[in-house]
């Protein structure tokens, strides 16, 4: 199905560093929690629970993937879940003593691409299939292999890695592994994320000045980038699928900008470092916090407070907000929002 790539080791294996993790708990305002519970399958309450109810069937109906650790250092367990946003149906897809990184749907919502890395290896990147719930290795180059994202046709993917002894991007034809190197930079280039027409992708690079990532739009036609947020600290870009909206990580906080007017909405202090990440609709975000600091009812029942980290979902239209508890009370990382 998909062709794996590898490549001999290097000996300048630079390891791709995500943003320096910020020490500073999240302040949430105006939220419920919702509860749920693990290997449920699909039910009513999608459309039915008055969280979720006014949201397009494209957003309610759809699963965000996101990763859950436990344990710290040799002993941390990373968990790869899959949920729906009214918080029921959470399904297990994989775990590992180690680490899971920067999950990413496919256009149709039917693949899953994740990096994973145990102990003393490399990360190396999986695409899962959700209707054979099979899993595949697709990049084991030597190095860190990274922050995939799916064209929107679903025959490409764009990664970036650490083989050539920096970090570059790369793009990948999933139906026989041939592999294009896209930047060339001595910098760092990282994190990229398609555009819905296919024609580009955004991503974050500190080639004018070491670690002040700025995101940039890779254009295909042309092969070069231009700069789309230079001002501050800013990483981890999404574009929405209408291309109106842009979710990424604004300094501390996740936040979503409209290109547009450049007008900006800034989420929350995660506690993480972790942008925020658009529905299918583009008019809804969703972002992780380090723990959780809300408490509420749902269908009249008491939720009260729980240590661990939340999946938090805001809506970009009402200003409204609630909060899906992690399953096992570990750190909540990477959420992304599909089909």
């Amino acid at each position: 199905m998909f062709k794996t790539i590898m490549s001999k080791p290097t000996t300048n294996n630079i390891t791709i560093k995500g943003a320096t993790t910020i020490a500073i708990l999240a302040a949430l305002t105006g939220c419920q929690t919702l509860p749920s519970a693990e290997m449920k399958k699909p039910t009513s309450t999608v459309n039915s629970n008055p969280l979720t109810a006014a949201m397009p069937a494209i957003d309610r109906q759809g699963h965000i993937a996101y990763v859950e650790e436990q344990g710290s250092g040799s002993a941390k367990v990373s968990t790869l879940y899959s949920i729906r946003p009214d918080g029921s149906d959470r399904q297990r897809i994989d775990q590992i003593t180690g680490y899971i990184y920067a999950p990413a749907w496919s256009a149709d919502g039917q693949l899953l691409a994740y990096s994973k890395q145990a102990p003393r290896e490399h990360p190396k990147i999986y695409i899962y299939d959700r209707s054979s719930k099979t899993r595949n290795l697709v990049v084991n180059a030597e190095g860190s292999n990274m922050s995939a994202s799916f064209s929107p046709d679903g025959q490409y993917l764009l990664y970036s890695s650490t083989v050539g002894g920096n970090a570059d991007i790369y793009k990948m034809r999933l139906s026989d592994g041939a592999t294009e190197q896209l930047t060339t930079l001595p910098s760092t280039e990282v994190q990229p994320s398609y555009a819905a027409d296919g024609k580009s992708f955004v991503y974050t690079s500190d080639k004018v000045r070491a670690g002040r990532p700025r995101i940039y739009r890779y254009h295909f036609a042309t092969g070069k980038a231009v700069p789309v947020l230079s001002n501050g600290y800013v990483a981890s870009p999404q574009l929405s699928v209408d291309g109106q909206r842009m979710a990424y990580l604004n300094g501390r906080k996740a936040a979503v900008m409209t290109l547009a007017t450049g007008q900006v909405i800034s989420l929350a202090e995660t506690g993480l470092d972790e942008p925020a990440r658009l529905s299918p609709s583009g008019n809804y975000a969703v972002y992780p916090t380090r723990f959780s600091k809300v408490s509420g009812q749902v269908h009249g029942q008491s939720v009260g407070r729980q240590k661990g980290g939340d999946l938090v979902i805001h809506s970009l239209l009402g200003n409204t907000s609630y909060a899906i508890n992690s399953q096992n009370g570990g750190v909540v990382r990477s959420p992304i929002w599909g089909r």
